[in-house]
């Protein structure tokens, strides 16, 4: 009986580390905190690949967003594009605003970025397009004065449905609370494919949709060949926002749920299991 028991605890024991084997493998660490070797640079107004002004770069283990280099911001909104795409995945990101924003950045950029999902390849850009094709992951900082949700969603050239209705306004508030000053806030991004996409802070779903879409407005300069409005978003780029705020990021990483798109029923075990971790 005994050795029954023992048999049985050793056999449970295997099993949690060979699923805590099995998560942990899952997880990529998009920013290495160490370099941006594996991401690509495209801001407005400037070639791919041109860091303008050394905008983003690597401090203390951080990739921080920084304008020291602009005399004026002038609409130079940038991204930084991780460098291969995909298409069922939970994104977390830890960032914190700082500073001040540079001079000549719109009012409506104060202590605002965003993680952008389902991202056009930054190669089809052109150089004075403003913003990738994409579903954009709201982040906001509160001001001090007024209620500013995080994880909110915007659609620069895209759509997406919304409790059952196409959803044709630009930005869309989550339910989360005002995050203010310099404090650390992780946000995770539960991304599947065309069919629906979470945003969580804290464990709690403070916003969800469902089909994006190309369509729309809210992006300029593009190439018309790249935008077939009606196509759905079943996969894309990842990318960070210089919108004119400075912002760090402290945390990157990604568990790619692609191996198990295939079976819903493994699919939303592995979502459950992540997620409490």
């Amino acid at each position: 009986m005994k050795l029954i028991k023992y048999t049985a605890a050793l056999f449970l024991l295997l099993s949690v580390i060979s699923y805590s084997a099995s998560a942990q493998k899952g997880w990529i660490n998009l920013f290495n905190g160490k370099d941006l070797k594996d991401w690509n640079v495209k801001i407005a107004k400037h070639e791919y690949k041109d860091n303008y002004a050394n905008t983003f770069k690597v401090k203390d283990g951080l990739m921080t967003v920084g304008y020291e280099g602009y005399k004026e911001f002038d609409q130079q909104y940038g991204h930084i594009f991780y460098k291969k795409p995909f298409s069922y995945y939970l994104l977390k990101v830890t960032y914190r605003f700082v500073g001040d924003q540079a001079k000549g950045g719109e009012g409506w950029a104060t202590r605002n970025s965003g993680a952008m999902l389902h991202c056009q390849d930054p190669a089809t850009m052109l150089k004075d397009q403003d913003f990738p094709i994409s579903i954009e992951a709201q982040i906001l900082g509160g001001d001090g004065e007024h209620d500013r949700h995080t994880s909110n969603v915007c659609t620069p050239g895209t759509l997406i449905n919304y409790n059952g209705k196409l959803f044709t306004g630009h930005c869309l508030d989550s339910k989360s609370k005002t995050y203010a000053g310099d404090q650390w806030v992780t946000a995770e991004f539960l991304v599947l494919g065309d069919s629906v996409i979470k945003h969580i802070i804290s464990g709690e779903t403070v916003l969800e949709y469902t089909k994006p879409q190309v369509g729309g407005g809210s992006v300029t300069k593009f190439d018309p060949k790249v935008k077939i409005d009606g196509t759905p978003l079943k996969s894309g780029y990842i990318s960070l926002q210089s919108e004119s705020h400075p912002i760090e990021f402290k945390t990157v990483k990604l568990f790619d749920l692609a191996p198990y798109s295939k079976d819903q029923t493994k699919l939303a075990k592995v979502i459950d299991r992540i997620l409490k971790e």
